[in-house]
This record gives C-alpha cells, sequence and structure tokens, in this order.
C-alpha cells in the first residue's frame, strides 16, 4: 500500500496564479471567457465576460459564437470542470 504522509500546500497554484489573465472556464453547461480579476473559495469573478456557445477550432484566434454578458460575471467553482488561459479574439 503507498500512504501519502506530508502534504504541502502552495500558493499561487491554480485559479489564483491565473488572476489577471484572459482565461476559459470549461464548468458543467456552459464555457465562460473574460478576465478574471477575483477567486475565492466559491466563486470566481470575470470582467469582461462571455458565454460560449461555440468554439470553433480549439487551436483557432477566435470562437466562433460568444456572447457578452453583462457587467461582471461570477461562475460558481464547484461548476468548474477545466480551465487556462487562452488569447482568443473575440468578434
Amino acid at each position: 500500500m503507498r500512504k501519502l504522509i506530508n502534504v504541502q500546500e502552495v500558493e499561487g497554484e491554480g485559479l489564483s496564479a491565473l488572476l489577471g489573465e484572459t482565461v476559459t472556464l470549461w464548468c458543467v453547461n456552459y464555457i465562460y471567457f473574460g478576465t478574471l480579476v477575483g477567486v475565492n473559495d466559491h466563486d470566481v469573478l470575470l470582467e469582461n465576460a462571455f458565454v460560449v456557445y461555440e468554439t470553433g477550432g480549439l487551436k483557432e484566434a477566435k470562437f466562433k459564437d460568444a456572447q457578452p454578458l453583462p457587467g461582471p460575471w461570477y461562475v460558481r467553482t464547484a461548476a468548474i470542470e477545466s480551465y487556462g488561459a487562452r488569447k482568443v479574439t473575440i468578434s
């Protein structure tokens, strides 16, 4: 049997490391895109946020269909499946 004996918490990892970056959040039902300006245990806050209905090719320079959301937008961390920084042009 293998056991994990020492657990070390590392500051500045995960979503916190992406503060100020343009991110894509792949969530349970939707994909969100915007500038990550806030993170806590339950929510993230996006500015200039979009909901992405159709990505198109994942290596393309822009989304096929992304619609702007009004004002700042909160996303529950429990709904996030994966995330990352991504430079995409919104037309």
